[in-house]
């Protein structure tokens, strides 16, 4: 028995075929674009993330009919918050104002006067990253669009949408709407009318390990699949991240260094910090809750720097690392390496980047050394957040493309003064999450699966010295105008 886990991405879609006990069998992956037409605007269209989702899974049936036979369930991982307007024939009315898309930051004031008090009944507090301030936009620049909008999906959704014909959503995700009361897990009638939306037109809610429809008999005759799988409600990328790396207890924290960075910390009750612009959502594990500090720019960051000096990620990092090696560290600029806004702690979201201390002899190796240390003093600045509110860690893992780079996972294990694991799968967190949604949806699995733990591949533990280095630079950091 295997299990198909799909996770849509901001820069790519991506499938596993994995059998119950994680072990990959086959993957395949497509890259997609970002749209950015001005400064701050970042969009997508859904039959992109469609035409790359049906590209995997054809390069699968093609390479790998055998295997596909065997999958009993298909599952389902997606980035958050974008809003998915489609019509009455299920078609998407226009490209997508994605997470990172900051031009709706004067309709958060409108949703803030209308509802004081929304930041602390939905995930945070109006942002332009979340889905009602993309609403009250899209009106009024784009009005065509929200009258003939039928339904609201996310994007994880709206691949369901297109591999079942069903319409649900579910709570984890359906959180960053900013239209449901998040500690319930129901949608709420006085926030969507704030965003001058409707209940009507908002899909139904399934949990996240629950089958959402079964998958289109064309479509199973196409990819050699069993028809009418299963197919799970699924996860936003952060909560099947977390359940890929086996954090669904309290006190469980997940670390991710991707295209953003956030810090995903589990807790049994509903914690919100907005006034601190952490985001606080249903968890995709029964009877949890996710606390999410979220760093906007992390190895986007990084690829910027890459791209201006010419040089590669991997270089940057080795350079970074015979600085320190050498002694040097300490003589780099201090960076803010804010490029695409700020949100936790400062909720800042067209703040941009800034650096003191440059020199004529400033290098690119220092530059690499800087912008490191700078998300890692983003993600402390999260992690301080969180528990400000009242969340507890006691384990923490990493995850994402920036985990491959073991100076800033130490960078991190000191800062945080805890030791840090990297798991087994680690690159394929969200996809290994989907699959273990996917394996309780098709009832090969218990629903405590959930909680199973990979093995830790190597565990980091706090340098002292490099603690000393970074903590006596980052009253500095602090002081970088935002």
């Amino acid at each position: 028995m295997l299990l198909a886990g799909l996770d849509i991405g901001t820069s790519g879609v991506k499938c596993i075929l994995v059998d119950l006990d994680a072990k990959v069998m086959a993957s395949a992956n497509r890259a997609i674009t970002v749209s950015r037409l001005k400064p701050g605007w970042s969009e997508q269209h859904p039959d992109l993330w469609w035409q790359a989702t049906t590209e995997v899974f054809d390069e699968l049936a093609s390479k790998h009919p055998d295997l596909m036979q065997a999958v009993a369930a298909i599952g389902l991982s997606g980035q958050m918050l974008g809003p998915v307007l489609i019509g009455k024939d299920d078609r998407p009315l226009d490209e997508v104002l994605l997470w990172n898309d900051e031009r709706s930051l004067a309709e958060c004031a409108i949703l803030k006067e209308r509802v004081p008090d929304i930041g602390w009944r939905t995930n945070g507090t109006a942002d332009p990253g979340l889905g009602a301030p993309k609403l009250l936009w899209l009106a009024q620049h784009r009005p065509k669009v929200i009258e003939q909008a039928d339904c609201l999906l996310l994007p994880k959704d709206y691949i369901r949408l297109c591999l079942t014909g069903v319409r649900a959503s579910e709570p984890c995700d359906a959180g960053g709407t900013m239209l449901m009361d998040c500690a319930t897990g129901t949608w709420d009638a006085e926030l969507a009318e704030a965003a001058g939306w409707s209940l009507d037109r908002l899909p139904p809610l399934i949990d996240s390990w629950e089958a959402g429809g079964g998958l289109r008999q064309d479509l199973a005759r196409r990819w050699h699949l069993k028809p009418d799988l299963p197919v799970a409600g699924g996860a936003g990328d952060n909560m099947a991240c977390g359940l890929g790396l086996g954090a669904s207890k309290e006190g469980d924290c997940v670390i991710t260094i991707g295209t953003s960075g956030v810090v995903c910390i589990v807790d049994r009750a509903f914690k919100p910090a907005p006034e601190q612009a952490v985001l606080t959502s249903a968890h995709a594990a029964p009877e949890s809750f996710l606390s999410m500090g979220v760093v906007m720019s992390a190895t986007a960051s990084f690829d910027w720097l890459a791209a201006i000096t010419g040089s590669s990620v991997p270089d940057l990092a080795a350079e970074a690392e015979a600085l320190l090696q050498r002694g040097h560290a300490g003589e780099a600029p201090v960076m803010r390496p804010s490029l695409n806004g700020v949100r936790t702690p400062d909720n800042r979201p067209n703040a941009r980047g800034a650096i003191s201390g440059l020199a004529l002899t400033t290098d690119r190796a220092q530059l690499a050394w800087s912008l490191m240390e700078g998300v890692a003093f983003q993600l402390l600045d999260c992690v301080e957040a969180q528990r400000g509110a009242g969340l507890t860690v006691e384990t923490i893992a990493i995850a994402g493309g920036g985990a491959r780079n073991p100076l800033w996972c130490q960078m991190l294990a000191s800062l945080l003064d805890r030791p840090v694991t990297l798991p087994e799968g680690r690159d394929l967190a969200a996809c290994l999450g989907a699959a273990r949604l996917a394996a309780v949806a098709g009832a090969a699995v218990p629903l405590a699966s959930l909680a199973l733990t990979p093995r830790a591949e190597m565990t980091l533990h706090p340098d002292p010295n490099l603690r000393a280095l970074l903590l006596s630079r980052h009253a500095a950091y602090r002081a970088l105008p935002l």
